[in-house]
């Protein structure tokens, strides 16, 4: 089984003004689930994930794609390739990770934090979230 996400900012809850643009490629063979994350024109990014969480609504985190440190500057490229286990993830309303990924209820997004206090204060400091898009 294949899936993608398409990321940009107007995808995230709040929407975000941002140039930063991302695309997530996954393949689900077993319990195993592999992808590629390719990101451009984002600055600071410090985390990638998985969440449950249908269009237009947050959700809690299910799998890590990728994790850095704050301040680190631009980025464009592949920002993370790699594989994680499927068995036993579940989102909070009890059906599995996968099963919610075929159903349209999952999205990936991209955090970024610059480091400097305060947050939100524009691109490459969204740390709740700079892009998003839902995996279908």
């Amino acid at each position: 089984m294949n899936f993608r996400a398409v990321l940009a900012g107007e995808n995230e809850v709040p929407s975000r003004d941002t140039q930063g643009r991302g695309a997530a490629v996954f393949q689900v063979e077993g319990d195993m689930i592999s992808w590629r994350l390719v990101v451009a024109n984002i600055d600071n990014v410090v985390a990638s994930h998985i969440h449950c969480g249908a269009a237009g609504v947050n959700g809690p985190v299910r799998i890590t794609l990728f994790n850095g440190a704050a301040g680190a500057g631009r980025f464009d490229g592949v920002l993370s390739t790699g594989s994680a286990s499927l068995a036993g993830v579940t989102c909070p309303n009890g059906n599995a990770l996968l099963s919610e990924i075929q159903a349209g209820n999952t999205y990936v997004n991209v955090h970024t934090n610059d480091g400097v206090d305060g947050t939100n204060t524009g691109p490459g400091d969204f740390p709740g979230g700079e892009i998003r898009g839902q995996l279908f």
